[in-house]
């Protein structure tokens, strides 16, 4: 981390206005494409958004290592977008991209699509499968910390996970071989 971060944040944890400012602006894009994972509409990621920089500065005193700030921002976004799921989870039904396929070929076919267009495929999915594939195989956590996160278990976490990739492959090798198709067309 460099020096000038380091500053960054002691300002910021000082209430300094401009210092926010900055963070705010070195953190936004970041930060917004986490949300924009988790959420359904631009619109929801922009308040998950809002609502987790709102935290991060309230809560900014905690953080006692200011070296590891990048995670630690992180962990409260994907924690508030985590919070917004659970929060209207009753009102709705129930990248690296690399664990979705372990066959060559289809591999090739996911290569044609855009990071829009497997981005779009995520947020299409029912909202649990949407968290679970964004928790395991784009943040990395663990089925124990995905069940620890989202209050289910662990075995709940895995056949999700199971799900949503079948799912979502399904989705993918459609879109791919469309894309492929209106390419030799």
């Amino acid at each position: 981390m460099l020096s000038n971060e380091i500053e960054l944040v002691l300002a910021c944890k000082r209430n300094d206005s401009k210092a926010q400012t900055a963070f705010y602006n070195l953190y936004k894009g970041r930060l917004l494409g986490i949300c924009r994972r988790y959420a359904r509409t631009e619109a929801e990621a922009e308040d998950i958004f809002q609502e987790a920089i709102i935290k991060i500065f309230k809560n900014l005193h905690q953080l006692e290592k200011i070296e590891s700030v990048n995670h630690w921002v992180k962990s409260s976004v994907i924690r508030t977008a985590i919070d917004n799921y659970r929060t209207t989870l009753h009102e709705r039904e129930q990248v690296s991209y690399e664990g979705l396929t372990e066959e060559s070929n289809e591999e090739n076919i996911f290569s044609s699509l855009s990071r829009e267009q497997i981005l779009r495929s995520i947020n299409a999915l029912p909202n649990g499968y949407r968290m679970i594939i964004n928790l395991s195989l784009i943040d990395g956590y663990t089925h124990a910390e995905i069940a620890d996160m989202l209050q289910i278990s662990e075995g709940t976490s895995k056949s999700q996970l199971s799900r949503a990739r079948e799912i979502l492959k399904t989705t993918l090798l459609k879109l791919g071989y469309q894309e492929q198709t209106t390419r030799v067309a």
